[in-house]
């Protein structure tokens, strides 16, 4: 499986976790780029590795019963839970 097949799968499986799951109150503005949702969602995925809680609410029970670091950081950052600073572009 490639990159990019494996990002536009991490996407459609966020889209749908959206889609089954209830709305959430969003701390972050929306990520349009998919390579910056995937990255963003990994670095949350290590911290929730690490120990870290996840910041998802009651609404998302069945998700979080389940325990995937990875799919619970996919769903905060598609929630926009998870803040982050959007990297400047390379100088010239």
């Amino acid at each position: 499986m490639s990159v990019e097949q494996l990002v536009e799968q991490l996407h459609e499986e966020a889209v749908q976790l959206h889609e089954e799951e209830h709305v959430c109150t969003r701390v972050a503005p929306p990520i349009t780029s998919r390579f910056l949702f995937v990255k963003v969602a990994a670095m949350r995925a290590k911290q929730l590795h690490r120990g870290a809680k996840p910041r998802l609410d009651a609404n998302h029970a069945a998700l979080l019963a389940v325990g995937k670091a990875e799919k619970i950081a996919m769903e905060e950052v598609r929630c926009g839970l998870v803040e982050y600073t959007p990297e400047s572009p390379l100088a010239p």
